[in-house]
């Protein structure tokens, strides 16, 4: 039987999901880790499965959410919740008495969730504080833009946003603060950027996504929670990864080419100098159906990549 929602669950739609499960082809008894539960549509369909599933989150509202689960209530348990970030996951599962698992799906950035609740701050389609952080502590995004130096908040937007005329960005941040809520923010940034309405793309857009990677340190979560999935996974475990953006997508497209020992070595080197392959049967990029799309427009900016693991052990940085 399906777990039951969540009282307050918003409509959720898991983004690539049969794709997911096929990548991780859970059995009955597998112990598999969901590293950002988020409403919970991945680790639904793995209980459904017959999976044990230990979910991770940051954010306190989602983990609060899942234990209104009546599949949480069961003896023993089938959905662990683990409320801390995924790059703790092996330490958290040691904690469990778990040291290796059967897989490991990520669906990597903010939540439906998330951006569907203005007091969160993440999207600027409704107004909101300026908040964006996932696990509701530490500097918020006002902080940041409202103390930060100009020259900081320009790399910020970068580097993470791929914003080409960040410093204009930047000047123009310094100049309206202090900023207090999404809608200020995004009427500065479309301002320096000569945004016309009916443009096809919300300019503002590259700048939320950069202050919020920023704010939830996120790419250096994405790093870190990948090499504890090589160490958590067993041999023949299986590793699925859905990013949102290039600048993750690069991350784990180079995380699995080096660990296929595919890093761009000489050719002409012996055999036995190349380093062992940690992940074999790598995936290409895989991306979602129109029909998809057509179902859940958030989907459109997605891809999934997937592996198998060795029995290779871990390498050292992956500590």
């Amino acid at each position: 039987m399906s777990p039951a929602a969540p009282a307050n669950d918003a409509p959720h739609i898991p983004v690539l999901l049969d794709e997911v499960i096929a990548a991780l082809d859970p059995q009955p008894g597998d112990v598999i880790v969901d590293a950002t539960f988020g409403a919970g549509g991945y680790t639904r369909a793995l209980l459904d499965c017959g999976a044990t599933v230990h979910a991770f989150d940051r954010d306190p509202d989602a983990i609060a959410q899942g234990r209104g689960w009546a599949e949480a209530r069961t003896t023993p348990p089938r959905l662990v919740l683990h409320p801390r970030r995924f790059s703790e996951m092996v330490a958290a599962l040691a904690e469990a008495g778990i040291a290796q698992v059967d897989g490991v799906a990520m669906d990597i950035g903010v939540s439906s969730m998330q951006l569907d609740q203005p007091e969160r701050g993440f999207a600027f389609s409704v107004d909101g504080p300026l908040d964006m952080r996932m696990s509701q502590e530490g500097e918020s995004a006002a902080d940041f833009l409202n103390t930060a130096a100009e020259s900081t908040i320009a790399d910020v937007l970068y580097e993470y946003g791929e914003e080409r005329q960040s410093r204009r960005v930047a000047r123009a941040i310094v100049a309206a603060r202090p900023l207090h809520t999404t809608g200020e923010l995004a009427r500065v940034v479309r301002k320096a950027l000569g945004h016309k309405p009916g443009d096809k793309k919300d300019p503002a857009t590259r700048s939320f996504q950069a202050i919020r990677i920023h704010v939830n340190g996120e790419l250096d979560e994405l790093r870190i929670g990948l090499n504890a999935a090589e160490q958590v996974l067993r041999a023949g475990g299986r590793l699925a990864v859905v990013s949102f953006h290039s600048l993750e997508d690069r991350i784990v497209k180079r995380f699995l080419r080096e660990a296929a020992g595919r890093s761009g070595g000489s050719r002409y080197l012996p055999e036995n100098d190349a380093a062992p392959a940690i992940f074999t049967q790598v995936s290409k990029g895989i991306r979602p159906s129109d029909a998809e799309i057509a179902r859940n427009p958030r989907a459109r900016s997605s891809t999934l990549r997937h592996a198998v693991r060795s029995d290779a052990p871990p390498r050292k940085e992956a500590a």
